[in-house]
């Protein structure tokens, strides 16, 4: 129960549902609400896809590459490091955001589902190597089914908050978001390092 709950706390804070919705809002401004449900179900649903495929086939992915679990989990903890960084100062990097030419592109097309929304916004890299150490950890069968359970959660919590946006930016406001998303870097970060140390440890005992 214990690990369910560390995976749970850990790919919210990385995919961070909160966070994304007032990026959401002002990618779909002056679309209409059935424009903005219609890009927060169509977006949700292929980061869905994104990040299953991730978790069914990522062990036999890090196998054909000849990358050990260790290995993974370093560099897995040493990104999300530098995530949970921007996280606490509030502020968007590659790794959560684009770049401001993309953000043009995305702003002059009438479809943001595909980019920025389920990439990178929701099934970012972090996201992704974090459901690829989910499913590479646990093989147990109900332990396996339950991170399956935490991940469908997660991305459930995430299209809520896409779908009610702008009453969590009323209710909420930009320095509520910020406020947030610090404390969750901060967490963020003590678990990126022990990502790191539980590689460190296993690739010593290896």
């Amino acid at each position: 129960m214990e690990v369910l709950f560390n995976t749970f706390v850990v790919l919210f804070i990385v995919i961070d549902p909160l966070g994304l919705a007032p990026l959401f809002y002002a990618l779909t401004q002056g679309g209409g609400a059935a424009y903005q449900r219609k890009m927060a179900l169509r977006g949700t649903a292929l980061a869905t896809g994104m990040l299953l495929v991730f978790f069914f086939v990522g062990d036999q992915m890090l196998n054909a590459l000849g990358i050990g679990l260790p290995a993974f989990r370093i560099a897995g903890g040493a990104l999300l490091f530098l995530l949970a960084i921007d996280m606490v100062f509030a502020r968007q990097s590659g790794l959560r955001s684009t770049t401001s030419r993309e953000q043009e592109e995305a702003v002059s097309k009438q479809d943001v589902s595909v980019f920025p929304l389920a990439f990178p916004l929701i099934a970012g890299p972090g996201a992704l190597t974090t459901v690829l150490l989910m499913s590479s950890s646990w093989k147990e069968p109900v332990v396996f089914a339950g991170m399956l359970a935490v991940l469908f959660l997660v991305l459930g919590i995430t299209l809520a908050s896409l779908l009610w946006a702008s009453t969590i930016l009323k209710f909420l406001g930009e320095t509520g978001t910020n406020v947030i998303s610090r404390l969750f870097g901060l967490i963020l970060a003590a678990l990126a390092v022990q990502y790191i140390l539980d590689g460190l440890r296993n690739a010593w005992a290896a």
